[in-house]
């Protein structure tokens, strides 16, 4: 099954890096030679997939249309669904990428008791925006470990994430956004193993970056809350990394360069796989161009003037064999 396979390779990714690191002393290859080397792979592979999606030839205006089109004057045009002008564009692309708009119109259809239903379906969206609005504000609080004076932004973000002021076991206060995320992991990955539908066309792709990122997660919230970590030699350890002199310090711990090997294995799998829909959603072709095919004549720029060969030159060429099969000609 899909799901075993991808989960035993992030058990094998943590297997790894614990015998590495806490048996075979590899701290350096784990702390240094692997960051560096998917960083280089992110930022290339990032680039190399954006650059071959921005060559793709793009023919025709095929905007996903979600609404009335503009039209007749006694026609209210839906702009955010079915934009004519660049304004319209951009206002629908803003709400697709930070509100999900498309997904939240999602529908879904079953059926119960021998009747098919169709009906909204938010719970996907909820979770959709959930983990990736949590992932973000992660991502960004993370930052102070790379920045030799936490910005004024992050401290921000820190404490509104942890406004309730919660200690777990007189541990570090308690961020939301870690139960958040950990909830809509487990939610979008139960729905692929719980639909019966999803799950059969579900491949170990789609299994693998759930588990990953809930890796990630699970040994950051080990090292904050359970497990004690040096953060000072951690951001020693980061800072050296970024100001391209890196130097690893003694006693960080196995579990961090688990959790720091995981992350590295996410950015290099990154422009390979599907969450590369990051980039490619302001390159789909369905939402980012305007939908004025009845205002304006959109010609090919690859169409070439074809042959037509007309019936006659067909009957000329191939009359002897049509009348051998006894096909009937118009002339003999």
């Amino acid at each position: 099954m899909g799901i075993v396979r991808a989960l035993l390779v992030v058990l094998g990714l943590i297997f790894l890096a614990y015998v590495g690191t806490g048996i075979l002393g590899l701290e350096s290859i784990f702390g240094v030679v692997f960051p560096y080397t998917a960083f280089v792979i992110f930022v290339v592979g990032f680039i190399y997939k954006v650059i071959k999606w921005g060559r793709s030839p793009v023919p025709y205006r095929i905007p996903t249309t979600a609404g009335q089109h503009y039209s007749s004057l006694w026609f209210k045009q839906n702009k955010i669904d079915n934009p004519s002008t660049g304004w319209g564009v951009a206002l629908r692309m803003f709400f697709e990428v930070f509100t999900f708009r498309s997904l939240f119109r999602n529908t879904k259809a079953e059926f119960l008791k021998g009747r098919l239903y169709i009906g909204s379906s938010k719970w996907l969206w909820f979770g959709a925006i959930a983990f990736h609005y949590s992932f973000l504000i992660i991502f960004l609080r993370h930052m102070r470990f790379f920045t030799p004076e936490t910005p004024w932004l992050i401290s921000g973000i820190e404490s509104i994430d942890s406004f309730l002021q919660i200690h777990i076991l007189g541990s570090p206060l308690f961020y939301i956004t870690n139960l958040v995320i950990v909830g809509a992991l487990l939610y979008l990955l139960g729905r692929r193993v719980f639909d019966a539908k999803l799950r059969y066309i579900s491949l170990p792709s789609d299994y693998f970056p759930l588990f990953l990122i809930l890796g990630i997660v699970i040994t950051g919230i080990l090292m904050r809350y359970f497990f004690k970590v040096d953060v000072t030699k951690v951001k020693e350890l980061t800072l050296s990394l970024t100001f391209l002199k890196p130097t690893v310090p003694e006693g960080i711990g196995s579990l961090f360069y688990i959790h720091f090997f995981l992350i590295s294995v996410l950015f290099a799998y990154f422009p390979f796989s599907k969450l590369m829909h990051m980039a490619g959603v302001f390159l789909s072709p369905t939402r980012n161009l305007a939908n004025n095919n009845r205002m304006k004549r959109h010609v090919n720029p690859w169409e070439y003037p074809v042959k037509h060969r007309h019936y006659e030159e067909y009957e000329d060429e191939f009359r002897d064999k049509m009348k051998k099969a006894g096909i009937p000609v118009e002339k003999e």
